[in-house]
């Protein structure tokens, strides 16, 4: 029977030197770190009680509190090993991006990343939905959202102005911040600002975010097939603003001139 979500996580945490997981009260606490500071988190009670039946586990000293057994780090073994089986099963593909004029090697997953997705597929004319420049415009803005650090934790705005007028005295703060960041979260600022309200929501969700289009169609409440015009719409002024595209105009074109 394999391992649900909730019990690989478990196992993998009581793999860490000294980690153990105590029960009490219906309760699970997984306890970490060493006898002078000790960190307490609260777990799973199945994922416990699972590990346990399974061999997993072993008594650790005291009634009611366990670590991981022989078995149980072979099985750990095992989950990694097959992590990276998966990897090697994955749709990969190399690519080349110009990021600030220099040219930069990526390795895109093509069963992950959307934007590589929408590159492979062809139209009734037999052409690709997008170019090469919509598609390096698209890992441009991804490469600079990542750089800049301005994925949400939770929830939280993507606006990099809103990141940029806080106080040194809050926490991810400018003061916080280094020159490269900062400019990657500028750039980023720049780019949404040329594509606009009605075509930025969509693309940031698209490339950044890495949603499906089935799933911004869902979210914004739109018609099937909609979120694809919008996003080619999208990454083809993106393409412009970059200066990627033949009819580029704006501040990066003059920059990229």
């Amino acid at each position: 029977m394999k391992m649900d979500a909730d019990e690989r996580r478990l196992a993998k945490r009581l793999s860490s030197a000294g980690a153990t997981v105590a029960l009490s009260n219906g309760a699970a606490k997984l306890l970490s770190g060493g006898p002078e500071v000790q960190r307490e988190a609260a777990v799973s009670e199945a994922a416990v009680r699972s590990l346990l039946a399974r061999g997993a586990l072993e008594v650790a000293g005291e009634a009611g509190r366990y670590r991981l057994s022989r078995a149980g780090r072979l099985m750990v073994r095992r989950m990694l090993a097959e992590g990276d089986i998966a990897v090697q099963h994955q749709d990969r593909a190399a690519s080349v991006i110009t990021v600030g004029g220099e040219r930069r090697a990526v390795t895109v997953n093509r069963s992950e990343s959307p934007l590589a997705w929408l590159r492979s597929r062809k139209g009734r004319d037999g052409q690709p939905l997008i170019d090469a420049a919509a598609f390096e415009a698209g890992e441009r803005l991804r490469s600079d959202f990542t750089r800049g650090q301005m994925m949400p934790s939770i929830t939280a705005s993507w606006n990099p102005a809103a990141s940029a007028t806080r106080g040194s005295g809050h926490a991810g703060g400018i003061a916080e911040l280094t020159d490269a960041t900062l400019a990657a979260r500028l750039r980023v600022g720049r780019a949404v600002d040329s594509l606009g309200p009605e075509l930025a929501g969509a693309v940031v969700d698209f490339c950044c975010f890495l949603k499906s289009i089935e799933q911004i169609e869902s979210e914004r409440g739109w018609p099937q097939r909609s979120a694809k015009l919008v996003i080619r719409l999208g990454l083809s002024a993106l393409a412009r603003h970059y200066g990627l595209a033949s009819e580029a105009v704006g501040q990066e074109r003059r920059r990229a001139g």
